[in-house]
């Protein structure tokens, strides 16, 4: 990537962020893929208290990248809201359900560490622990 690129990319991080925190997603991660995939350069992973806040989150996300100029080339699971995912090409969006997000895993799965929950939060829910 050039000077420019690296800058846009940069914006569009930037942009889906301020988004995602204007409507207090949980435990937003930033990872760089470039080395891993020629699909996407940049992965946010954010978690939503609630169905309708995981829907709320990620169209929050595509309106303000939209309104910043960048495409969206697709988004998915708004009807669910386990797990909402937003493409704007070099940078993919996925928000989830924080039982959703423990379960897949996919910070580790790309490099990332796992989020860290509040102190004095209660116990994430993890499938192993389920009967």
């Amino acid at each position: 990537m050039n000077e420019q690129e690296l800058q846009d990319l940069q914006k569009m991080v930037d942009v889906a962020v301020n988004a995602l925190e204007d409507i207090k997603a949980k435990d937003i991660t930033v990872l760089e893929t470039q080395e891993k995939t020629s699909l996407f350069a940049r992965m946010i992973i954010a978690s939503g208290d609630s169905s309708r806040q995981v829907k709320a989150l990620a169209n929050n996300v595509a309106v303000d990248l939209k309104a910043a100029g960048f495409e969206i080339l697709g988004s998915e699971g708004q009807d669910s809201g386990e797990w909402a995912l937003v493409d704007a090409g070099d940078l993919v969006v996925h928000v989830m359900l924080p039982a959703v997000r423990d379960f897949y895993d996919i910070d580790s799965l790309w490099g990332g560490e796992k989020p860290s929950f509040h102190a004095g939060a209660q116990k994430p829910w993890h499938a192993v622990d389920a009967d």
